[in-house]
């Protein structure tokens, strides 16, 4: 931007040596003596001094992107980027006339140029001056008539840039004031940044404030916090008890209901004997022989609550139960041609397990409380003695024999006979799982086993191994149970050294045997 008034540019002297050299071309352009000698060095040289001053002036005419120094003596800084904006206005505002300047310095160019090239045809026609000095002197007053265009051209033009540049310091004049408008506005603004310092800082005293009195209430809340847990936790103790209390209700229920079944079943028997034997009288012997018919089943509904409370629930003895399904399955039985006999199967948590893994299987027992809940699950039993259903059936015709805490229950003679059955009716490549407390484990061996009173002798595993081997199966092994990562194996007992004190107590509380017919 071309500025008027700044000593880096100044206009008026631009144009002025202008018009000096403008002047100076009209008083060269005199006719010449024939017989002076023209001399073009001066002309060079002055042609190099316009050329000078136009590039000069097209310097000064270019973009400005430099904040001018004079500018800095405000006793106010402007920052950068204010700097940067205030330029590309000015800039943008004398677009117009930078395009001006430029066309006028081209105009110049071509006119220096144009002289370049009169000059040196002129030091061409100096050689033949003598000869064609008529011709010269035309030829020069018509380059004077062309300087006369040229001067006329370059006053217009300096007259047009005149005036711009009066309408230019109109316009930075305007400028300026703007800018003092904008001084006083940023003043302004800075007093009231203090004045919201101020407020901010009131604020935060408060916020303070508001901060002590919510660590107050953080306290008060982590007490009120400890309280409910406090409340929860007897919540859950309550909810224990009465969890245990309707477990109980329910057991209870359970055995009166079943004991209550079994009794109108027993006189719904003894009517319809009566009836039989009507007109005449109820025998003594008669009476004796249905008495002694059912006086086993007389402590079925009491058996029943008894595995109830002490046995475990049905869903924990489902659950259990599941370590034995890869035997069935390795073993490929459990299908019409090899089905599983369960004697003993009591409330019929395995039977119930087979079937839904797609194993044929069914049930033996003589409990007849029991016999009913499992009818009442839609599986397969049948009230009999253990011993007397397998020796009914044909040899080699079951896949597996399997009972669990049954064998405790049976005298050993009657234990030997089911093995010697179990061996006959099995399919070669078929097992027995026979499932018993531990007596390895001291608290079983000590105590718990005597808790059922229908127990009859605790099996030592080497002893129900040794047994089953001696009528004839193989493989006989027996197992204890170990949880790791919540999923139950099956360890086998010899592997246990019960070198320590400790090992009696941790080992399983069951043991089970499982042994194979060649």
């Amino acid at each position: 931007m071309i500025e008027a008034n700044n000593p880096e540019i100044n206009v008026d002297e631009l144009i002025q040596k202008i018009c000096n050299e403008v002047a100076k071309r009209q008083v060269h352009s005199q006719p010449l003596d024939s017989k002076s000698n023209f001399d073009t060095s001066k002309m060079r040289l002055n042609i190099s001094y316009i050329e000078a001053l136009l590039k000069n002036a097209e310097y000064r005419a270019c973009i400005r992107t430099k904040w001018p120094d004079k500018l800095n003596r405000f006793p106010f800084k402007f920052n950068a980027k204010l700097q940067k904006f205030i330029l590309r206005v000015i800039n943008f505002l004398f677009k117009d006339q930078r395009e001006v300047n430029f066309n006028l310095i081209n105009s110049l160019k071509e006119s220096i140029a144009l002289n370049r090239q009169l000059i040196e045809q002129i030091t061409t026609l100096k050689v033949q001056m003598d000869e064609r000095l008529d011709t010269l002197d035309g030829s020069v007053q018509r380059i004077d008539n062309s300087f006369n265009t040229i001067d006329t051209l370059v006053n217009k033009l300096l007259t047009n840039i005149q005036e711009r540049l009066d309408a230019m310091n109109i316009g930075v004049q305007g400028i300026n004031e703007h800018l003092g408008i904008v001084d006083t506005q940023i003043q302004e603004i800075n007093e009231y940044v203090g004045v919201v310092d101020t407020q901010m800082q009131g604020i935060n005293e408060h916020l303070g404030v508001v901060d002590t009195q919510m660590q107050g209430i953080n306290e008060h809340l982590g007490v009120v916090d400890t309280q409910i847990q406090g409340i929860d936790e007897r919540l859950i103790t309550t909810d224990i008890r009465i969890q245990t209390i309707d477990e109980l209700y329910i057991r209870n229920d359970s055995y009166l209901k079943n004991d209550l079944m079994q009794q109108k079943r027993l006189i719904t028997m003894f009517l319809e004997e009566a009836q039989k034997c009507l007109p005449e009288p109820f025998s003594q012997d008669h009476l004796q022989t249905f008495v002694n018919d059912e006086n086993q089943h007389f402590l079925d509904a009491f058996y029943v609550a008894f595995e109830d409370k002490f046995r475990g629930s049905r869903e924990d003895i489902f659950n259990s139960l599941k370590v034995y399904l890869p035997l069935i399955k390795e073993a490929e039985i459990g299908t019409p041609e090899s089905p599983i006999v369960d004697v003993g199967c009591g409330r019929g948590e395995w039977l119930e397990l087979l079937r839904e893994s797609g194993y044929t299987a069914r049930g033996i027992d003589i409990n007849r409380v029991m016999l009913e809940q499992c009818r009442s699950r839609g599986l397969e039993v049948i009230e009999a003695d253990v011993i007397a259903y397998l020796r009914a059936l044909p040899d080699g015709t079951l896949g597996a024999v399997t009972g669990f805490h049954i064998i405790e229950h049976l005298p050993f003679e009657t234990l030997v006979q089911l093995f010697d059955e179990a061996v006959r009716v099995l399919k070669p490549g078929g097992l027995v799982v026979f499932e018993t407390p531990n007596t390895r484990n001291i608290l079983v061996g000590s105590g718990d086993f005597y808790r059922d009173p229908t127990h009859k002798n605790p099996i030592h595993p080497d002893t129900i191994s040794f047994l089953a081997e001696s009528r004839g199966l193989i493989n006989s092994k027996s197992y204890f149970f170990e949880q790791i990562d919540g999923i139950v194996h099956l360890v086998n007992s010899l592997q246990i050294k019960f070198d320590d004190l400790n090992e009696y107590v941790k080992v399983s509380r069951d043991m089970v045997l499982i042994a194979y017919k060649a």
